[in-house]
């Protein structure tokens, strides 16, 4: 019989194209993850940089301003990812990663720099972890993303309650929720890139890249806000 014919090379072929194929949504989707880190290091780095040259005063309008653009490219990619152009969108989430590096300049400022080093790879094996326990659980983490939603909320009323009440106790339990909250959300983010992985086959490859980038931002802003966390932890009181 020729092998061509061969039910099991069909079988073969079939499940090696299926591995490319998802091989090929996680390398997109990491992929852009890991550049958007970069680049928000390079910008955070280059800033810090200038302000202590002198080169770039600190303010409040700078940072206010990016916070502002930030949330608005969120809102906007969030809202609009299914009909964005691909171009577009990958515009938009390297906008935002510069601009959050603009305003993470400042962790440079407070912490030494041996901290962020070691937080930064605290941070990447906690975040590999939870995302390869998102990539190979069968477990349906929908409900874990519920709660960690509701926490993330807490945290962020409990943090505005706190500009007021000052309490280090508060702070110090809105930083450890935080942990276990983007911990959470890393596990169901990953898990929605392995969805997107296995559905690939039902949806246009213009869609495919969209959520592919929307997945993205999703895990750039876990890691990010998880790195975050664990540097008010690890880090102390800063350079002092």
């Amino acid at each position: 019989m020729n092998n061509m014919l061969n039910p099991d090379t069909f079988a073969e072929r079939a499940s090696t194209d299926f591995t490319r194929s998802l091989n090929r949504v996680y390398n997109f989707t990491y992929g852009w993850m890991a550049a958007g880190l970069a680049l928000s290091g390079i910008v955070a780095w280059y800033v810090a940089q200038c302000v202590t040259n002198g080169t770039l005063p600190l303010s409040r309008g700078l940072f206010l301003g990016c916070t502002i653009a930030e949330l608005a490219i969120v809102f906007l990619f969030a809202s609009t990812i299914h009909k964005l152009p691909v171009f577009f969108a990958t515009l938009l989430f390297a906008g935002y990663a510069a601009l959050n590096g603009v305003t993470l300049s400042v962790i440079f400022l407070i912490y030494k720099l041996a901290t962020i080093q070691s937080v930064f790879f605290v941070t990447a094996g906690m975040f590999a972890g939870m995302a390869l326990f998102g990539s190979l659980t069968r477990t349906n983490l929908s409900g874990v993303a519920r709660i960690c939603g509701l926490g993330l909320w807490g945290i962020i009323i409990a943090s505005l309650v706190n500009i007021f009440l000052g309490s280090s106790g508060l702070q110090s339990l809105i930083t450890y929720v935080g942990v276990a909250v983007f911990v959470g959300l890393t596990a169901w983010d990953a898990q929605k890139v392995r969805l997107i992985a296995e559905q690939q086959a039902s949806m246009d490859t213009l869609t495919v890249r969209r959520l592919g980038l929307l997945c993205a931002l999703e895990l750039y802003l876990d890691f990010i806000n998880l790195f975050i966390f664990l540097l008010r932890i690890f880090g102390g009181k800063g350079r002092d």
